[in-house]
């Protein structure tokens, strides 16, 4: 099983859109059935078709036709949505059979809404339309009911898509209309073609997506563009301005910069900005890729943004129209990939290493640069401790992960990996050398995910580390692998398919729970829904054996006893005695953190509604209170290690 070791743990941005692209894939009904039994022999989970999978997959169908529930009435697909057992029986048997009777009935009854649509339109153009309408609005919404309900959504959605065009200028208004119109007919147009070779391929790229992501929340479908696209992305390497964008209907968030990119450098533009237009063009109503390709372009040129910026808090609320040029550059996604501080503490420092991901390349790795980070450190300074802070990082690869633990433990078995046979394999560092063996925390948040829970949660198995943070990670604990390996893409389309569960030597994995903090320190994302157990078909949880003694039944016979002699003596067992300084650790850090009135008052801001935050420029500058925290709960553990017991008194400085 070597493709095991070059696992890449796929990251769980959201950038990669799984809308149909403009050309569908070259599939046919039979093509649909014999992809789906390849991505089905590979999943940890699913071998066949079955009643389930066929209920999923029409609902996945439907929302993807309709994904603004402006176009279906609940009573038109409430026939499919609610099919009984024989229904759903009947359509795994038509599977079989390479026939998609009710999926062509529901893409066909798409013709009466388009009319419907239509007349909808015209009574749009001479309207007042209402105002004060959010972009709350439009989340979680349900199926309307009837056609005045219909009519309401779409003339709500349009207030809020022209309000913003607006804020460019009243012909970005006119051609906000004129873009929005043009891209719903475009989309239209799949539905009404005539061409039988054309239609029936569109209608087979839906179902092919549709079937996929029945499976889980990682298995995916991707036409030839979108494989395109994807490939592009995990390489990491573009030319723009590094932002990454959130659809909100009436523009596009800016929620992240890459550092050292044109945008981060700038300094003119800010994370929660909204773009509303791009070089004079308004943007409502275009889709995520549209905006890219209007944002990239060659190195050295300028782009314009027109953004809407939120200024103002406590009741005093503005929105600040501005323009911003930017010159477009490389954009490394994985530059900044680790960041090193030292914090003051004694007569020596405590290393901070905040790594971003787990790379590899011809230059570098995330491993190399670790030893490289703590070395320079260990020059100048004493270390009394190491913080590994791992929020945000979304993982990376597999073998990186498994190299920084040995970076902190003997030897050992770090993460098992259970593909779709059910065979266990055991990955383990052989390396006893450690470059550190003194206090170790790992920092995390909500958002460390995959590779980094594996680091996390093996260093917590092996009693390395005190896990410090939100109450729990992300709780990805599946891997993937992509079919296109190499420049040239399939006709039929590509997919991305989750071949099993990874557990920590512990034989636990976080799949869906996460790697659990020992010190609680709550982050800004502890309100929000974050994580798989959010996730739409998620994996369950189980568990396996530990692994702390490593019977090496998973390597052949013959070639055990030289594993063992590279074993030797020197292996990592699992140490309880950080246990015991738990409790007053925890308590020490409650009572900081409840005396910190700042702290409190971040606290309390993040648990208002995602509207109410992006308004509140309060926040843009507020501490890194979860840091500070976890510094100061650092420097009493190590205090107790030093003294070699609990010091009932110590209470490092509070945090300002």
């Amino acid at each position: 099983m070597k493709h095991l070791y070059n696992i890449i743990l796929f990251s769980i941005s959201l950038l990669v859109c799984q809308t149909v692209a403009a050309k569908p894939a070259e599939l046919s009904q039979q093509n649909v059935t014999d992809k789906m039994h390849e991505i089905m022999r590979a999943h940890v989970l699913y071998k066949h078709f079955s009643p389930l999978l066929a209920k999923r997959s029409i609902s996945n169908f439907i929302e993807a036709l309709d994904p603004t529930k402006t176009y279906f009435l609940f009573s038109e697909i409430e026939r499919w949505l609610d099919l009984d057992e024989d229904g759903l029986k009947q359509v795994v048997e038509d599977f079989e059979q390479s026939e998609f009777p009710l999926f062509t009935a529901i893409f066909e009854q798409m013709d009466q809404a388009l009319k419907r649509r239509d007349l909808f339109e015209e009574r749009l153009k001479g309207v007042a339309l209402p105002k004060n309408v959010t972009p709350k609005e439009f989340k979680d919404m349900s199926w309307c009911a009837n056609e005045a309900e219909l009519y309401n959504r779409l003339k709500r959605l349009r207030a809020l898509q022209l309000e913003a065009a607006g804020n460019i200028g009243d012909d970005a208004t006119l051609r906000a209309k004129q873009r929005l119109a043009k891209k719903r007919k475009i989309m239209e147009e799949e539905f009404q073609n005539t061409d039988p070779v054309l239609r029936q391929e569109t209608i087979c790229t839906h179902i092919m997506k549709a079937l996929a992501s029945s499976l889980d929340p990682h298995t995916m479908y991707f036409t030839p563009d979108e494989a395109s696209q994807f490939l592009f992305l995990i390489q990491q390497r573009l030319v723009g301005i590094g932002v990454q964008l959130r659809d909100d209907v009436d523009g596009f968030t800016i929620v992240k910069m890459v550092e050292g990119g044109p945008a981060e450098v700038s300094k003119e533009i800010k994370v929660k900005d909204k773009i509303i237009g791009i070089n004079g063009e308004p943007v409502i109503g275009l889709d995520d890729a549209e905006v890219i390709d209007m944002i990239r372009g060659p190195s050295g040129t300028q782009v314009a943004l027109r953004v809407i910026r939120e200024i103002g808090h406590d009741g005093a609320k503005m929105q600040q129209v501005k323009e911003i040029h930017l010159t477009r550059g490389d954009v490394i996604v994985k530059e900044a990939r680790l960041e090193t501080a030292i914090e003051p503490f004694g007569e020596g420092v405590i290393a901070h290493l905040h790594l971003h991901s787990f790379y590899q390349d011809e230059d570098s790795s995330s491993t190399t640069d670790i030893i490289k980070a703590l070395g320079e450190i260990r020059k100048n300074y004493k270390v009394v401790g190491v913080m590994l802070d791992l929020r945000n990082n979304s993982g990376g690869i597999l073998t990186e992960a498994v190299n920084i633990v040995g970076l902190f433990i003997k030897k050992g078995v770090v993460v098992s990996i259970k593909d779709e046979q059910g065979s266990v394999h055991h990955m383990r560092d052989l390396d006893s050398e450690q470059i550190w063996d003194g206090p170790v925390a790992v920092l995390v948040n909500r958002l460390s995910a995959s590779a980094a829970e594996i680091v996390a949660q093996a260093l917590q198995d092996y009693g390395r580390a005190l896990i410090i943070g939100d109450d729990h990670t992300y709780g990805k604990g599946t891997f993937q692998t992509f079919t296109l390996t190499g420049a040239t893409i399939n006709p039929e389309g590509e997919y991305k398919v989750t071949r099993g569960c990874y557990y920590t030597v512990s034989g636990k994995t976080p799949q869906l729970v996460g790697t659990r903090a020992d010190i609680m320190i709550p982050s800004g994302l502890m309100g929000l829904e974050i994580g798989e157990e959010y996730a739409k078909y998620p994996i369950e949880n189980d568990t396996i054996a530990p692994s702390f003694n490593d019977t090496f039944s998973d390597i052949s016979f013959f070639q055990r006893d030289r594993v063992r002699r590279l074993y030797g003596n020197n292996v990592q067992k699992p140490d309880p005695h950080i246990r015991s300084f738990f409790a007053l650790l925890r308590k020490n850090s409650k009572i900081r953190q409840e005396n910190n009135k700042a702290y409190q008052r971040f606290l309390l801001e993040m648990k208002k509604s995602v509207d109410e935050m992006e308004s509140d420029t309060s926040l843009e500058h507020a501490p890194d209170f979860q840091l500070q925290e976890a510094m100061n709960t650092m420097k009493d553990y190590i205090i107790d290690v030093v003294c070699n017991f609990p010091a009932e008194n110590v209470h490092t400085t509070s945090i300002k």
